[in-house]
């Protein structure tokens, strides 16, 4: 196992996250020789019946959650990320972690299968406890937003930190995703939701979010049949994507979803969200063009929000190109 802190592990190396099981039947067998704690042969068998009792604490652990992991939910805010570090984690079921984006404190469902991808040294957690707890009290010369600040600052950096080490792949995907797009977010419509709203028309509200699991861009309207102008709009925003329209039951909204290829790697993940800003760009530019010029000289003056150019992962980066067939024009000619 491998911790993150400021300092390298004294451990035998880097090894890939872990997934924490939460049913025994899951969990693989003992077998001689092995760390006793992690022999399930010898547990006791007590807890084994008590929901929401973890028999590994997650105390130290950053973690991935979503949204059915929250107890008090006011998930998809554009300041989290969606990776905690777990502050208190005896019992499973309440766990107290501090999201990573926002330095929010939360309290987390993790009962169910989650996917643990770090640890922490003890003296991080014991100064991110300290940070935690003076933001949340009154610091004689120091304001709260100041406090405030410095909590999420670090938390950040110790996020950024963590995805370098870990590095880019299937477990780590959909935060490097969830990233990107809360910065095409904050450029294109700045709100508390991680979303793009584009008003296609009166009472025409569309809402643009990202399946960061499944790399598909969901958009909901508030209409009950489908719409043929903000249809084609789609198909012009992202022509090569696989477009699928939802079925409703009855009186139920209209949606769609642009399903695009799943990234490989950190620059085809970096391609993929410039193809998504492109592409609601195109529908701000076309159906609130007053809003988009008054977006483009902010953005051509600082510059579109890139953290993903932040990251430096360890290893060779190889990059490929598209091959397609070509159809020859010099061949035989039948009349």
């Amino acid at each position: 196992m491998w911790e993150t802190d400021d300092y390298p592990s004294v451990e035998w190396g880097l090894t890939a996250p872990v997934r924490v099981f939460k049913n025994r039947a899951e969990e693989p067998k003992g077998e001689p020789g092995m760390n006793p704690t992690l022999d399930t042969d010898r547990r006791p068998e007590a807890m084994a019946d008590v929901p929401g009792v973890c028999e590994l604490p997650l105390t130290r652990a950053v973690v991935q959650y979503r949204d059915a992991h929250e107890i008090d939910a006011d998930g998809g805010r554009i300041q989290d990320i969606g990776l905690a570090l777990v502050l208190e984690g005896r019992f499973a079921s309440a766990a107290e972690a501090v999201d990573l984006g926002s330095a929010e404190v939360k309290l987390l469902d993790l009962s169910s299968e989650l996917i643990v991808l770090d640890w922490v040294y003890e003296p991080t957690l014991e100064h991110m406890g300290r940070m935690v707890s003076t933001a949340a009290r009154e610091v004689p010369g120091r304001s709260a937003e100041g406090r405030r600040d410095e909590l999420a600052q670090f938390a950040f950096r110790l996020a950024l930190r963590l995805l370098e080490r870990v590095g880019y792949g299937p477990l780590t995907r959909p935060t490097f995703l969830r990233i990107g797009f809360r910065d095409i977010c904050r450029d294109l419509d700045l709100h508390e939701g991680t979303s793009v709203r584009i008003v296609a028309g009166p009472r025409r509200i569309v809402r643009a979010r990202l399946d960061y699991d499944g790399n598909v861009l969901l958009f909901r309207t508030a209409g009950e049949r489908e719409d043929p102008e903000v249809e084609a709009a789609l198909l012009e925003a992202f022509p090569h994507a696989d477009m699928r329209r939802s079925m409703p039951g009855p009186a139920g909204p209209v949606g769609y979803q642009v399903r695009l290829s799943l990234p490989l790697s950190l620059d085809e993940a970096r391609a993929t969200l410039a193809g998504i800003r492109s592409g609601l760009a195109h529908l701000v530019a076309r159906f609130e063009p007053d809003r988009f010029r008054s977006l483009e000289p902010v953005l051509s003056t600082f510059g579109a929000r890139e953290t993903l150019a932040q990251l430096h992962l360890p290893g060779p980066r190889t990059r490929y190109a598209s091959v397609r067939r070509t159809i020859s024009s010099s061949g035989p000619v039948v009349h």
